[in-house]
C-alpha cells in the first residue's frame, strides 16, 4: 500500500497517463525497425554490420546520426531521421523572431502563438524533405558497396527517391504528433521523452558490445572499470548542477486591492545553475548533424572530395567538431536563457506587483538581474560543455569504441538525468495532488522546463 510504484497505478489520472505515455513510446519503437518500401534489408544490414564496421569516421558519424534517431538510422527505417528536423527547425524559427522584430510582435498578438507555431510545422516539413532527399543519395553509395544499387533496391532508385521523400516526412511529423499527444495527455515532455526512449533502447546492445570487446581482448578491462567509475562521476555532476540554484530575495509591500489590506511578502525569484537544462546540447547537436549528414550522404565514394572533406572534418571524433559542439553549447545556453528568463519582463513584473530587491534601486533592477544570470550562465554553460565532450575524450584517451561512449555518457547523461528528473517531478507532483506519497521520502525534486 505504501509503495510509491503501487500508489501511481492505484490513481486513475496519473494510471492513464502513465499508460498512454508508454503506449505511444512503443509505438515509435515498432516504427524505428520497420524499413522503407523497396530496401533489400538483408544487404543493408551486410552493409552496416561488416563493410562500415571496419571504417572509421564514417562508422563514427553513423553511430551519432543512430543516437539520436534511436538506432532507426542504420535501419533506413520511416523514422530514421528521428524528430531532430523538428528541433532543427525550433532553432531556426527562435532565432528568426529575434532577428525579426515584426515576427516578434505577431506571436505575441492573439492567436499568434498557433500561428507561428504551424509556420514551424511547415519548415519542418521543408526540413525533413532536405534532409529525406540526402538519406536516397547515402543510398547510392551503400548500393555501390555492396556491389550494385540493384542489390540494395527491389525498385528504380527514382521510385525509391519519392518513396523516401514520403515515408521519411511522414513519420518525422507523425513522430511530432506523438510527441505533442504525450505532453498533452501524457507525463513529460514528449519530444524529449522520444530521445530518451532511442537512447535507453540502444543501452542493452551497447552493453552486450562492450562485454564481447572485452572478451576478444581489444578492451583492457582496467579501462572499462575507470571508465564506468567516470560516468558514475558525470552522473553525479550532472544531478549537482540541474538541482543547484542562486535565490534571489524580493520583498512586497502591503497593498490595498478593494478592501482587503495584503500583508508584506518575503519570497526570492530562483535562477538556476543551467537555466535552460539540456536544451543547448540537443540544439547544438542538432545544428551539427545536419551539416554532417548532407555531407556524409553527397560526399561519399569520392564524387565530391570537399563534402568528403566537410564529413571527416564535422566526425564527432573531431578536433574541429568537438570545439564547434562547445561553442554552440555555450551560445544556446545564453541564448536559450535569455528567451526564457527575460530580465526586462521579470523586472516589469517585480515593479509592477510592488516588490523590491533588498539594496537594488527599483530602476537598476533589470541591470542587476542581467548581471546575476550572465555570472550564472557562463560557468554553468562550460560545466555543460565539459560534460558533453566527455566521451570524446573517453574515445581518443582509452580508445574506447564510439557507439559506447556516446551512448553511455556525456550528452546520453545529460538527456537521461534530465528527462528522468522532470518525468519524475511530474509523477511526485500527480502523487501530492490526490494525497499519496511522493517517489522519494527525502529531498524534493524540482520540475525542470525540457
Amino acid at each position: 500500500m505504501a509503495n510509491p510504484i503501487v500508489g501511481i497505478f492505484r490513481v486513475k489520472e496519473l494510471r492513464e497517463r502513465v499508460l498512454f505515455t508508454i503506449g505511444m513510446l512503443i509505438v515509435f519503437r515498432i516504427g524505428t525497425v520497420l524499413p522503407k518500401p523497396g530496401l533489400n534489408v538483408s544487404e543493408l544490414k551486410y552493409y552496416f554490420n561488416t563493410i562500415l564496421s571496419s571504417s572509421g569516421s564514417s562508422n563514427a558519424i553513423v553511430d551519432y546520426l543512430n543516437f539520436f534517431a534511436g538506432g532507426a538510422f542504420e535501419n533506413f527505417s520511416v523514422f530514421m531521421l528521428g524528430i531532430m528536423p523538428y528541433i532543427s527547425m525550433s532553432i531556426i524559427m527562435q532565432l528568426l523572431l529575434i532577428v525579426f522584430p515584426s515576427l516578434k510582435k505577431i506571436s505575441q498578438e492573439d492567436g499568434g502563438r498557433k500561428k507561428i507555431q504551424k509556420w514551424q510545422r511547415y519548415g519542418t516539413v521543408v526540413v525533413c524533405l532536405i534532409q529525406s532527399f540526402a538519406v536516397t543519395q547515402y543510398a547510392k553509395y551503400i548500393g555501390a558497396a555492396v556491389g550494385g544499387i540493384d542489390k540494395l533496391l527491389y525498385v528504380s532508385m527514382f521510385k525509391f527517391t519519392m518513396i523516401a521523400l514520403l515515408t521519411t516526412t511522414t513519420g518525422t511529423m507523425f513522430l511530432m504528433w506523438i510527441g505533442e499527444q504525450i505532453t498533452k495527455r501524457g507525463i513529460g515532455n514528449g519530444i524529449s521523452l522520444l530521445i530518451y526512449a532511442g537512447i535507453v533502447a540502444r543501452l542493452p546492445k551497447a552493453v552486450l558490445n562492450l562485454i564481447s570487446e572485452m572478451k576478444s581482448g581489444s578492451l583492457n578491462p582496467v579501462f572499462v572499470i575507470i571508465v564506468f567509475f567516470i560516468f558514475v562521476a558525470v552522473i553525479a555532476m550532472v544531478v549537482f548542477e540541474q538541482q543547484g540554484q542562486r535565490k534571489i530575495p524580493v520583498n512586497y509591500a502591503k497593498r490595498v486591492v478593494g478592501r482587503k489590506m495584503y500583508g508584506a511578502q518575503n519570497t526570492y525569484i530562483p535562477f538556476k545553475i543551467n537555466p535552460s537544462g539540456v536544451i543547448p546540447v540537443i540544439f547544438a547537436s542538432s545544428i551539427l548533424t545536419f551539416p554532417m549528414q548532407i555531407a556524409q550522404s553527397f560526399g561519399g565514394g569520392g564524387a565530391r572530395p570537399w563534402l568528403d572533406a566537410v564529413a571527416s572534418a564535422l566526425s564527432p571524433r573531431g578536433s574541429l567538431y568537438n570545439v564547434l559542439y562547445v561553442l554552440l553549447i555555450i551560445f544556446f545556453a545564453y541564448f536559450y536563457t535569455q528567451v526564457s528568463l527575460n530580465p526586462m519582463e521579470i523586472a516589469k513584473q517585480i515593479r509592477e506587483n510592488g516588490g523590491s530587491i533588498p539594496g537594488i534601486r527599483s530602476e537598476r533592477i533589470e541591470e542587476y538581474l542581467t548581471k546575476i544570470l550572465n555570472r550564472i550562465v557562463l560557468p554553468g554553460s562550460l560545466y555543460l560543455a565539459l560534460i558533453a565532450v566527455i566521451p570524446s575524450i573517453i574515445v581518443w584517451a582509452f580508445k574506447f569504441p564510439t557507439s559506447i561512449a556516446y551512448l553511455m555518457g556525456g550528452t546520453s547523461l545529460l538527456i537521461l538525468v534530465g528527462v528522468d528528473l522532470d518525468t519524475m517531478s511530474q509523477i511526485e507532483g500527480l502523487l501530492k495532488m490526490h494525497h499519496h506519497e511522493g517517489l522519494v521520502k527525502r529531498g524534493r525534486l524540482r520540475g525542470r522546463n525540457l
